[in-house]
């Protein structure tokens, strides 16, 4: 769809759900980039009300043709709602259409949280370098919140697949595996081995069965040059789980870019402390190394994914070729980290 016909088609889908606004206009629509399992936009509406000339940012998560991930939009859409007014800093969801009749396929619209920064680039420069313990402390307790919070009086136990405690590591690993599976287009050795490491050496029963956020990693996140978080973003893996899933996520080698600490952030012990302090849950050192592996495994799954998708020629975005090339070597070496190997 060009860009014009979208304009003209998400106009039009607006101002039939403000039936009090006239003259509603989608101005300065603009992709932004970086995203593999949504297309994104930033625009800015403008409409007239009561006499009144209105503006509001606003951001369009559309479903393209193909996605490093298959997610349902629904759950990202309803996550971001269930978070909206807690301590978890997310945007206000809009409006959610799952049909393609609007716009050619599934989307939603949200709020746009602007005035911050996005993406890791910045992170390890002036002026964000002296704010970066302040920033892990943040990222690692508003995880903490995460995995504290109830999922019934959020309502996403209505939205979500059910689990238990017992069995919650075995469904993750079966699909994970499954993805492997279904994309791998040469031999995996180290993750293959990690595979039956994992299924050998089962984690103990989930503390409880938590809100897992399924992304949650440094560059998901709009920050500020202080420390602060103001957006956590890409909730569209979100699931019921083992909350320490999340956590070994975050500690996945990847997410390091390179850098000292986990996420690039901050010491591992003080991460912990963090999200210790703000889940009440305890981050027991064998249950935390099986869900750090399975991070590599599930890391891995994705990375393969894309490259398959790339190579059937499904879909020739760069940002599908991107991970596939940059990741998969790092993602092998991290696992091995992670077993203790290198």
């Amino acid at each position: 769809m060009q860009e014009s016909e979208l304009v003209q088609r998400l106009g039009t889908y607006i101002a039939g759900k403000m039936p009090g606004a006239q003259d509603v206009a989608v101005t300065e629509i603009a992709r932004i980039t970086g995203g593999a399992s949504r297309q994104t936009y930033r625009f800015t509406l403008a409409w007239q009300e009561a006499g009144v000339a209105r503006r509001r940012g606003m951001i369009l998560r559309r479903d393209p043709a193909d996605s490093l991930i298959d997610t349902e939009r629904r759950v990202e859409f309803e996550a971001y709602r269930a978070f909206h007014g807690t301590d978890v800093p997310v945007p206000e969801m809009l409006w959610l259409e799952e049909g393609g009749e609007a716009l050619g396929s599934p989307f939603f619209v949200a709020e746009e949280i602007a005035g911050f920064q996005a993406g890791t680039g910045p992170l390890w420069t002036a002026p964000y370098l002296d704010s970066l313990p302040a920033l892990g402390r943040r990222k690692w307790s508003i995880l903490g919140q995460i995995a504290q919070a109830d999922p019934s009086a959020l309502g996403l136990a209505a939205v979500l697949p059910a689990t238990h405690p017992e069995t919650v590591w075995r469904r993750e690993l079966d699909h994970w595996e499954g993805v492997l599976d279904a994309n791998e287009t040469e031999p995996l050795p180290v993750i293959r081995g990690a595979i039956r490491w994992l299924r050998a050496n089962p984690p103990p029963p989930a503390q409880k069965v938590a809100v897992v956020h399924g992304d949650y990693r440094t560059g998901n996140f709009l920050y500020d040059t202080e420390g602060g978080i103001h957006g956590i973003l890409d909730w569209e893996m979100c699931h019921l789980g083992d909350p320490l899933e999340d956590l070994g996520w975050s500690f996945n080698p990847v997410w390091s870019f390179g850098r000292e600490h986990p996420g690039g952030l901050l010491p591992r012990g003080e991460a912990l402390a963090a999200w210790e302090a703000a889940s009440g849950l305890t981050a027991e050192p064998s249950a935390l190394k099986w869900w750090e592996l399975f991070a590599c495994v599930k890391g891995q799954a994705i990375w393969v994914s894309s490259a398959k998708t790339w190579l059937d020629g499904a879909n020739r975005d760069p940002i599908l070729v991107y991970p596939a090339w940059a990741l998969i070597n790092a993602q092998d070496l991290g696992a091995l980290k992670v077993m203790g190997h290198l």
